[in-house]
């Protein structure tokens, strides 16, 4: 086994700007989705190719939120992009609006072989599925988590995956390194080549994210615990650690990276107006995606 200190999966070439495929909902308040992904590959010099999965007003923590479901207009939105003859260079996944769009999904794949996959399995926290998932979608992403690259995670998510019992242990709390690990290996076992398994917490003012892949040992990479919860961190973290991987760093560096970007981030949210609801503020930060590229 080698150390992820080693494991690159994305190899930077000169000037080359890759291309990312953002299989995302697009929200139209409350920061999250493609509204982080968007900025956050783009100021680590990628070319962002949004596939909206749905229209959102806002978030869904917000009363009256409005949906969209645009799943009968992305097949003919893709066959539009070979048309043109579009490559992709990544496939970055997250919320999605139907299970047929999982189906969507691995047409890109077909389409693009060589795509790195990045699969942010948005679908529960906290021991609660999200409210438009459906168990039948559920399933599905269940399904697409076993082709990733690169799975994101959290406890109620990899419950959902492994077809586990979603208890309160799941909410993320004394879950100690044996069970992280043991976790962690189901994961891999199922297929997954990369997996961070996010936001275990003790109580010790700690929050940790395990991570392992076929090619390294299981490390953990931890930051201060932030006492408040906000939506879109996991779009953050997730979205920075893709960041760092196309700029061409070690996985190593790539979770530290987005684990250290997200914290500082929710700090500079605490300083904004209604926080709690807007979401997470990350703008002031994009100097530091840009500078993964010195």
């Amino acid at each position: 086994m080698g150390q992820a200190s080693e494991t690159k999966l994305y190899k930077r070439e000169g000037a080359y700007i890759p291309r990312v495929a953002a299989v995302h909902d697009l929200c139209g308040y409350g920061k999250c989705s493609l509204g982080v992904a968007i900025p956050v590959l783009s100021a680590a010099g990628c070319d962002v190719c949004p596939v909206p999965t749905g229209l959102f007003s806002s978030h869904t923590a917000f009363p009256g939120w409005y949906m969209h479901d645009t799943t009968e207009v992305l097949p003919d939105y893709l066959a539009a992009w070979k048309g043109i003859g579009v490559e992709i260079d990544a496939v970055y996944s997250g919320f999605l609006g139907a299970p047929e769009q999982v189906d969507i999904i691995r047409g890109i794949y077909e389409s693009y072989p060589n795509a790195l996959r990045v699969v942010d399995p948005v679908m529960a926290d906290h021991g609660k599925v999200y409210p438009t998932y459906t168990p039948e979608l559920c399933q599905a992403m269940a399904e697409l988590a076993a082709d990733a690259d690169v799975l994101t995670p959290n406890l109620t998510e990899a419950a959902i995956i492994l077809g586990e019992p979603i208890g309160e242990a799941w909410g993320g709390v004394d879950i100690d390194d044996a069970e992280a690990a043991r976790i962690v290996d189901a994961l891999l076992a199922k297929g997954a080549k990369n997996v961070v398994l996010k936001g275990i917490q003790r109580g010790d003012g700690i929050i940790r994210n395990f991570v392992a892949g076929q090619e390294f040992d299981m490390f953990e990479a931890s930051n201060e615990f932030v006492p408040y919860m906000l939506h879109g961190t996991g779009d953050l973290y997730c979205s920075a650690l893709l960041a760092a991987v196309m700029a061409g760093r070690t996985m190593a560096e790539a979770v530290r990276f987005a684990g250290d970007l997200t914290h500082d981030a929710m700090l500079v949210s605490a300083q904004q107006p209604n926080f709690r609801e807007r979401g997470v503020s990350f703008e002031p930060l994009l100097g530091r995606v840009s500078a993964l590229l010195a």
